[in-house]
């Protein structure tokens, strides 16, 4: 890939179309590489690889290892004040593959990063594209926004892919949880009164968790699973393990749900007399807080190109889903608009979902959201009063 391409005296709008145009067979190649070998939270080794190398290839200064994670980097070009970041992710979900479409989210991402490479300086842009891992249950935004990897930044977006285009973000802040319980093991027949049933603990608390569920404020969700649940059935389980996510509508909501939820995980321990682990898989992750300038130049830009908002049918629940990008929203102007692929009726978190991530529609949707970001920036950057108000 080159960001080489302009031509004359062509206004930048016309020339990063050409851009990404110019790149689009590059493009399309690493969000379908990526596909074909998907990697989960933490272990996203040739995922970053590739997009990093896709970016230095377009002429970016990479830095690998970013706050100290292995599989975060940044990638910059140029050196204007108003100083944009695009979020990359490209983890997948444990057997299911992308199933919720990372591999277009870190292709759309280098798209729009060549789009911009030709005009960043002329712009008065600093544009950054950071990858990020781990947003499916690890926090690699929030990681990388503690640590100090976002300072300097006024402003982010990335796009994300569902079933029908959504421009407004309204994701569920969320704790993910690690819950243990250490039983004692005994012959389940012979000796049974001698064990500590550690799957019976689970047990209790999921019904505990169903009884409370009717006492739940609205908008909130408690579900999860049990991943560990004894090791015979001729053994009293002594250890079982599960992953539980806890969401509200607000981290102040989250901070009053959560402990409602864990006394129930108290209760199967109390019980069954076992012992009790909970610890967090990540930092809590945020509700969103869509920037309204940034959202109505992303909602014309993509507009232009033909993508049509979905307003509020069942198909555009996706924009409920949690994420860490939440957190960046919270600190510094962001969007996190969706990209419609034509899925239905498979849906986010489906394998059939994570089929429909490659293909002409997948490959239309990269290309358009690359563009939109991109003439979103430069849009943006070209406002006087927006370009002051995001530098502050």
């Amino acid at each position: 890939m080159s960001p080489r391409g302009r031509t004359g005296s062509e206004g930048p709008a016309a020339g990063i179309r050409r851009a990404v145009a110019a790149a689009a067979d590059d493009v399309l190649a690493l969000g379908h590489r990526i596909h074909a070998h998907p990697e989960v939270a933490w272990e996203e080794e040739k995922a970053a690889r590739w997009t990093a190398g896709a970016l230095d290839d377009l002429g970016y200064t990479v830095r690998t290892g970013t706050a100290g994670l292995p599989t975060a980097f940044t990638a910059t070009t140029g050196t204007g004040p108003l100083h944009i970041g695009i979020c990359a992710e490209y983890d997948a979900l444990p057997g299911l593959g992308h199933a919720c479409g990372h591999n277009i989210i870190a292709s759309a991402a280098v798209g729009a990063a060549a789009g911009l490479a030709p005009f960043a300086d002329e712009l008065g842009l600093t544009v950054t594209v950071f990858g990020t891992p781990a947003e499916e249950g690890g926090g690699g935004k929030i990681l990388m926004l503690e640590r100090g990897a976002f300072d300097g930044v006024h402003a982010a977006m990335m796009v994300h892919p569902g079933p029908v285009d959504v421009a407004e973000a309204d994701p569920f802040a969320v704790a993910h949880l690690k819950v243990r319980y250490h039983g004692k093991a005994a012959h389940a027949a012979a000796y049974p009164e001698q064990g500590r049933n550690a799957a019976d603990a689970f047990t209790l608390a999921q019904v505990a968790i169903g009884l409370l569920r009717q006492q739940l404020p609205g908008g909130t969700r408690v579900h999860g699973m049990m991943t560990r649940g004894g090791e015979a059935p001729n053994a009293i389980p002594e250890l079982t393990e599960g992953r539980w996510y806890v969401r509200a509508g607000t981290l102040e909501h989250l901070d009053r749900l959560r402990p409602r939820v864990e006394r129930c995980f108290e209760a199967g321990a109390l019980a069954t007399g076992c012992e009790l682990e909970i610890e967090p898989e990540s930092p809590p992750y945020s509700e969103f807080r869509n920037d309204a300038g940034l959202l109505a130049v992303y909602r014309r830009t993509a507009e232009a190109l033909g993508r049509r908002f979905d307003t509020g049918s069942p198909a555009a629940r996706m924009n409920r889903a949690s994420t860490d990008m939440g957190n960046v929203s919270r600190v510094l102007p962001a969007i996190h608009p969706y990209l419609g692929i034509g899925s239905l009726p498979a849906v986010n978190h489906q394998k059939e979902f994570a089929a429909h991530c490659v293909g002409a529609e997948a490959d239309r949707a990269v290309l358009d959201g690359a563009t939109a970001m991109a003439l979103t920036t430069a849009a943006v950057a070209a406002d006087a009063g927006e370009r002051a108000r995001l530098i502050g």
